[in-house]
């Protein structure tokens, strides 16, 4: 039986229980790129290569800030006089679909005076996926700059071999085709001991072997990285208490991690040479098909070892073949450099319980992009992104909004001459356009919900003529309804009762709304009446077309009623208030909707006026998953495995939505002009009675409290430069504030009244 099939069986149960003196005379500016793209001499393996490269240089330490910017393909890690500087560096690639990534290094402190040595380490993926787009050949390029003065580059003085230990090939299973990484084998008997240090001996080491100068084919365009280097979170000891050193009896040790995390295994151990040790996790295949692991062959006695690529899951499991001494098994954190800086409370703890895991699942699909799941394909599908981008404006600090700004940009970016547009992307072997993912990505809960949180008009400026473009591609029928373009998936959403053209005409809808804002914020009015015009025709149109008495459903859907379309009617706007009534009675009976589709439909309830029924459906539909003790993440079904969507993975953001809801709409905050600076406060606690809110907004934190009882009481932090808008149910008529009366005016349900910054005591009676 291969070592594979032994470790699921395990799983299974498991779960179930030279030197070179400065020249200062160049200078260079920001996107003049002097250097040479470098390899080696000797032939690269095609895929998974691994190259190292070296140079010594003297510099003369001054205050002036130096930093080294640089390029690859794939990935690298860098050292400077043998102190790591950077634990995996560079981006998959492509900003476009034929350029790349390349980071900017900050050295003045790493650097000494006199002699240094730089040493990198490259991985050269060489294999598409889902989530990179290979050049086809590997290669570096480096600058170091002290001030704009340039001085030292990538060329032939450099040294650079294949670096012997790392083995291309390794024995099936491979990873899955949507993934570019391969697994990492590593055979320590060819090890370079020592070769990142100062004092290493590269003499025998050949030259770097020169390609091309500067921005050149196939890598193109540089284009700086957008994002933070990783949070590093060093060097951890597993959950479970094991005692060191023991002597394996050819033991699988299961380690446990704190949480769902991306982590490299570490161990130390003593043994004879050639021992081969296997590291995965329990997430190895956890979306049905393989993900990566590590292989580790020994040399004759102590040694350590860290594998450098990042593997994800709740156990780490190590397959040590009898004979060795383990002396140590640790395992590396590392992930997107942002802080979990919101947070919400309330007094029923199984709310808490689902954002605590929508928080985790969200942080741990987060890295060079967005990702759908980090267990199948870590690949940037836009249905995830727009309600991952949600999640992260109230759960994370600002640090996460980079990730989105990346993500807008890739995609209209990548877009194609035919002005259609697709993801996921980056990739290399993937090139289906989802009709529906797409229209919610340049639209309302996509590009405008990030310009609402951020303000950033720079970024939606970049994207306004794209989506236009995308947008002219969708037709309008006779009977004044859309023309669904089937796109190269036209999937809707994972489970049954899908009433496709509803939701199509939905999402092409909220589409409209996003795009007919940003006009607007862009000062193209004429545009946007033009929108907003044709939206109320289509409105018409929709409802003439579609409505039931009873119901949406479209002419040909044979199916029974579907929830997600009612939804989608709701939240779009298509659907107006007498039709309500309606609605919430389809949606106490009708529950298709996939985890992801789910967070549209309970936020309808929400925006109908149903906090309760939200509350309560939301508890049933996700109480599975939330009440499970093995798992700290959401799950991309409501089951696993067999019983959940698209392979059942254990991880899958998309089902965070709940958090952005009561942040939203049970707590009630949310922004209502660019940046925060209005935001409402306009609670819907339902049947809860406290819920304590901390959303950090560009402007600073808002913080909201509310005791639901016989009074009212909700304090309420403004920050700087904003205002709030906020909300109190008619029922009460007895308003103070800071002890005072208040005056306000009245809509519908409430009374509201405005305030600025500051730190406010709400007491209402009745």
């Amino acid at each position: 039986m291969k070592w594979y099939s032994i470790f699921l069986f395990l799983l299974i149960a498991s779960c179930k229980g030279e030197n070179t003196q400065l020249d200062i005379s160049q200078t260079i500016v920001e996107d003049d790129w002097q250097a040479n793209w470098i390899t080696t001499q000797s032939p690269l393996p095609k895929k998974n290569a691994w190259l190292a490269f070296r140079k010594s240089f003297q510099h003369k330490k001054d205050t002036i800030s130096t930093v080294l910017r640089l390029a690859v393909d794939s990935k690298y890690w860098l050292w400077i006089n043998g102190e790591l500087v950077v634990f995996e560096g560079g981006l998959k690639r492509g900003p476009t679909a034929n350029d790349t990534y390349y980071d900017k290094v900050e050295l003045t402190q790493a650097l000494q005076d006199g002699e240094n040595t730089i040493s990198i380490l490259v991985w050269y993926f060489g294999k598409e996926g889902m989530s990179h787009k290979s050049s086809g050949k590997a290669g570096l390029i480096a600058e170091l700059y002290q001030g704009e003065s340039l001085i030292l580059q990538t060329n032939d003085s450099w040294k650079a071999i294949i670096h012997p230990a790392y083995i291309p090939e390794s024995e099936n299973p491979q990873p899955n085709w949507r993934l570019p990484e391969s697994n990492i084998v590593f055979n320590a008997i060819k090890d370079i001991p020592n070769w990142i240090r100062s004092d290493f001996d590269d003499s025998k080491w050949p030259s770097a072997n020169i390609i091309c100068q500067g921005e050149c084919p196939p890598w193109n365009q540089l284009v700086k990285r957008p994002i933070p280097f990783w949070k590093d979170y060093g060097l951890k000891s597993y959950e479970n208490a094991i005692s060191f050193p023991f002597l394996s009896k050819g033991d699988t040790i299961k380690c446990k991690l704190t949480y769902n995390t991306q982590v490299t295994p570490y161990l130390k151990v003593k043994t004879k040479a050639g021992r081969k040790i296997t590291m995965l996790t329990d997430n190895y295949k956890g979306g049905s098909e393989y993900n990566m692991r590590a292989e580790y062959i020994t040399k004759d006695g102590e040694q350590q070892y860290e594998s450098l690529g990042w593997i994800n899951g709740h156990v780490m499991y190590y397959i040590i073949p009898e004979g060795v001494e383990v002396l140590d098994l640790k395992y590396r954190e590392t992930g997107y450099d942002t802080e979990f800086s919101g947070s919400i409370h309330v007094d029923d703890d199984f709310y808490n319980r689902m954002c605590k895991k929508a928080v985790r699942t969200l942080y741990v699909t987060m890295r060079d992009n967005y990702m759908d799941t980090p267990g199948r394909e870590r690949a940037q599908w836009w249905g995830d992104v727009v309600l991952e981008s949600g999640e992260a404006f109230y759960a994370l600090d600002r640090s996460a909004d980079a990730l989105m700004k990346k993500g807008m940009l890739e995609l209209m970016n990548w877009q194609r001459k035919d002005s259609t547009i697709f993801s996921p992307i980056p990739t290399g072997n993937w090139d289906k356009e989802l009709p529906g993912q797409m229209l919610m990505s340049v639209g309302y809960y996509g590009f405008w919900n990030y310009y609402l949180n951020t303000g950033d008009l720079e970024t939606i400026k970049k994207v306004y003529d794209p989506v236009k473009k995308y947008l002219s591609l969708w037709k309008i029928k006779e009977d004044g309804t859309l023309t669904v373009r089937k796109g190269g998936w036209t999937w809707g959403d994972w489970g049954t009762n899908r009433d496709v053209p509803i939701l199509i005409n939905t999402q092409y809808y909220l589409a409209l709304k996003g795009y007919a804002n940003m006009a607007e914020a862009l000062e193209q009015q004429k545009e946007a009446d033009s929108v907003r015009k044709q939206m109320v025709s289509f409105k018409k149109a929709f409802n003439r077309v579609f409505w039931k008495g009873d119901y949406y459903r479209s002419y040909k859907y044979k199916g029974k009623t579907d929830d997600r379309s009612q939804g989608l009617a709701v939240v779009a706007g298509l659907a107006d208030p007498d039709k309500y009534d309606a609605i919430y009675k389809v949606l106490q009976t009708q529950k298709y909707a996939s985890p992801y589709m789910e967070k549209y439909v309970l936020e309808a309830l929400y925006q109908m006026g149903y906090p309760d029924y939200a509350l309560e459906r939301m508890k049933e539909r996700f109480s599975k998953m939330v009440r499970d003790t093995t798992y700290t993440t959401l799950w991309e079904g409501w089951g696993i495995g067999a019983e959940g969507f698209g392979g059942g993975t254990t991880n899958h953001a998309w089902s965070g939505g709940g958090l952005t809801l009561l942040y939203q709409y049970a707590a009630g905050i949310a922004p209502t002009s660019r940046g925060y600076e209005t935001f409402q406060v306009k609670p819907q606690p339902g049947f809860l009675k406290h819920i304590k809110a901390t959303v950090p907004s560009i402007k600073g934190d808002i913080k909201v409290e509310l005791k639901n009882e016989e009074t009212y009481m909700l304090d309420i932090n403004v920050p700087e430069n904003s205002k709030a808008l906020v909300y109190i149910p008619s029922k009460y008529n007895k308003i103070k504030m800071n002890g005072e009366k208040v005056i306000y005016t009245e809509e519908e349900g409430y009374k509201l009244f405005e305030v600025s910054s500051g730190a406010y005591q709400i007491e209402a009676r009745q």
